[in-house]
């Protein structure tokens, strides 16, 4: 687990990618690449989630492939099984959790709340996703986590709705330390194959990111 977060830590940002098409799986991999950033989320909103992480972990070694959107049990064993690194939910789910747990595999379940927090911490889950992120803001998460701090060291993934100008507001917020991001590689320039447009989207983002700026 430590190493995985370390890993997600250092790149800050966790492109997500829905694919229709499996075989827009690996192109998208070498764009991602090609933009500085070896991280993808591959959401399971799609039916080809799986399929498209197995086709980028046996052509793109080097990339670091998660699951997005597991909500349950199955979902688990689909992603471990198609040589998923991580798993991340937008919820709480017990048997998710410790599906994942006895599987050994690294798994960041969701929460909007401060009882969801304490729910997952009780399962010691000290990294948790808050989703969805922009539609309640920083400030909101910073309150919300403010009666943990003295317990524990928890880390924390913002995603939903975050872009290049507001991705700045959300790393000052101390217990987070990556953001996921669907503006890098929305379904539609997947669809498209604008590859170019992605690998432009995941520098902007990767230098404002670093350099701790809003963008214009």
């Amino acid at each position: 687990m430590e190493a995985v977060i370390e890993h997600l830590s250092a790149r800050k940002i966790i492109p997500i990618a829905i694919f229709d098409d499996p075989n827009k799986a690996v192109p998208l991999a070498h764009a991602l690449l090609a933009g500085g950033c070896d991280v993808v989320e591959i959401s399971f909103r799609s039916p080809t989630a799986a399929a498209s992480i197995a086709e980028i972990v046996a052509d793109v070694p080097e990339m670091f492939v998660g699951a997005g959107s597991l909500l349950s049990v199955d979902d688990v064993s689909e992603a471990i099984s198609a040589g998923a690194t991580f798993g991340i939910a937008p919820g709480f789910d017990p048997s998710v959790v410790k599906a994942a747990a006895e599987a050994g595999f690294t798994f960041v379940p969701g929460f909007f709340t401060p009882s969801n927090v304490t729910q997952a911490l009780s399962f010691g889950c000290e990294v948790q996703k808050f989703f969805p992120a922009e539609s309640m803001g920083p400030a909101f998460l910073s309150a919300s986590l403010a009666a943990f701090n003295h317990k524990h060291n928890l880390k924390v993934i913002a995603s939903g709705g975050i872009t290049p100008e507001n991705i700045a507001r959300w790393l000052v917020v101390p217990q987070v330390v990556a953001c996921g991001a669907s503006w890098v590689c929305p379904r539609e320039m997947i669809e498209a194959e604008d590859w170019a447009g992605i690998t432009a989207r995941v520098q902007q983002l990767l230098a404002i990111a670093h350099a701790g700026v809003v963008a214009a």
